[in-house]
């Protein structure tokens, strides 16, 4: 089929991680993104964390995939036209500017509903208008600190037990992400009602709103005082005193208790574990699978409430029966049962596994100047179309041939380039 986004064209004023996330998922499925970047720089994620000298680091190329590029200084007064004139013709404006940015730039919203009222301005922020901290500058880290996601990871006890940061990008590509859906919801408006509107994802919002099974407990434990899906229920009751959801480790987050099992090799490989989930439903395979028939009808094991008193015995058998087996021979082993586990699965695993080459979601991708490498493909799959990965653009690879598409001459496009406005 045909890409459903085509024709729908981008302006992206974003760098580094969550605007770009967004822009690259709506390129993958069609969009023509524009990535305009400042001329002799660009994002600043092209040189940032190289590993090779003078070409564009994978933190650039695995976020702009399918997009062009052009250097444009909108600091001068041609710039601004130039900015302007793709405004007047453009589907959407996305940014990460720090708030006040744009107005300062001239181009306010009533300044762009003057060029386009059909243009949908969609903006990455660290906090909703008015929030508090609105203009407190964030990044990823400091998202999650915001969000939630920290103060509900880790170990809750002992002198090592601060809040986590989880390595996954909850506060960038997340933001991202919910952006994507804000924009495509406003096109749908738009076809509508003719109008376009101002959409706004917040990194902290973008955050809570994966932490919403914690704020679930959080009410519970309000409510009844203690929460028996976490490691400290029944024996350290004193962690739910203050009545504040706590950090459970590697507990499971969705009622069912969890936890990281030691496999064979676990002494020298970091990541010689699988996670298993002790879920109500699958209580008699796993009975079965460690060879536990007792404990089928043994009143201390028959219910979940009955067993959380003994859940640490229960992960030692688990992890005993599975000492002497790798993580994948564990889980083929409980797969048979239809017991919920995986391998813990390292980045070199990933990167190197043939199922996700095959799907998509890993792809390799040529490049003109740093050659082949390897990024994420599009996670979302459908019957009826396979989004096509291309190359990031190198800076400003395109900003004549954009140019010539807006009605600039040859003879401007020269000009511009002389006076440094691209």
């Amino acid at each position: 089929m045909s890409k459903p986004l085509a024709g729908i064209r981008i302006i992206d004023f974003t760098h580094v991680q969550a605007g770009p996330a967004c822009t690259q998922l709506l390129a993958w499925f069609g969009a023509d993104v524009i990535k305009v970047e400042r001329p002799g720089a660009g994002d600043v994620t092209r040189s940032q964390l190289r590993d090779i000298p003078d070409v564009d680091a994978l933190y650039f190329t695995m976020l702009n995939s399918n997009k062009r590029s052009i250097t444009l200084d909108t600091k001068t007064q041609d710039g601004k036209r130039v900015l302007e004139k793709m405004i007047s013709e453009f589907d959407v404006l996305v940014e990460n500017f720090g708030p006040g940015a744009l107005d300062r730039m001239g181009f306010t919203w009533e300044r762009i509903q003057q060029l386009n009222p059909k243009l949908i301005h969609a903006s990455v922020k660290g906090f909703s208008e008015g929030h508090h901290y609105e203009d407190l500058k964030v990044y990823e880290n400091v998202a999650q600190c915001a969000g939630g996601a920290a103060s509900t990871t880790g170990w809750w006890k002992g002198e090592n037990s601060p809040p986590t940061i989880s390595a996954a990008a909850l506060g960038d590509t997340n933001t991202g992400m919910h952006l994507a859906i804000g924009i495509l919801t406003a096109i749908i408006g738009r076809n509508q009602t003719g109008k376009g509107q101002k959409v706004a994802v917040s990194m902290q919002d973008a955050v809570l709103n994966l932490c919403r099974v914690k704020m679930r407990d959080q009410q519970r434990l309000e409510k009844i005082g203690y929460l028996e899906e976490y490691p400290q229920y029944p024996h350290e009751m004193e962690a739910f005193a203050d009545k504040v959801t706590p950090r459970g480790g590697n507990a499971g987050g969705g009622g069912q208790p969890g936890w990281i099992l030691k496999c064979k090799g676990w002494e020298t490989d970091p990541n010689a574990y699988i996670y298993f989930t002790v879920q109500g439903h699958a209580w008699e395979p796993i009975c079965d699978a460690l060879g536990k028939p007792e404990w089928k009808t043994d009143p201390a094991y028959t219910t979940p409430r009955a067993r959380q008193p003994h859940i640490d015995e229960i992960f030692a058998t688990i992890e005993n029966f599975i000492k002497d087996k790798t993580k994948f021979e564990a889980v083929d082993i409980f797969r048979k049962y239809d017991i919920p586990c995986a391998p813990v699965l390292s980045m070199k695993e990933l990167l190197r596994d043939e199922s996700l080459r095959k799907s998509g979601s890993i792809v390799e991708v040529p490049h003109k100047t740093r050659g082949s490498y390897y990024t994420i493909g599009s996670p979302i799959k459908f019957s009826d179309l396979k989004p096509e990965v291309t190359a990031s653009p190198l800076l400003g690879e395109h900003t004549d041939e954009v140019l010539g598409e807006l009605g600039y001459s040859k003879d401007q496009i020269a000009t511009f380039h002389a006076v440094g406005v691209v």
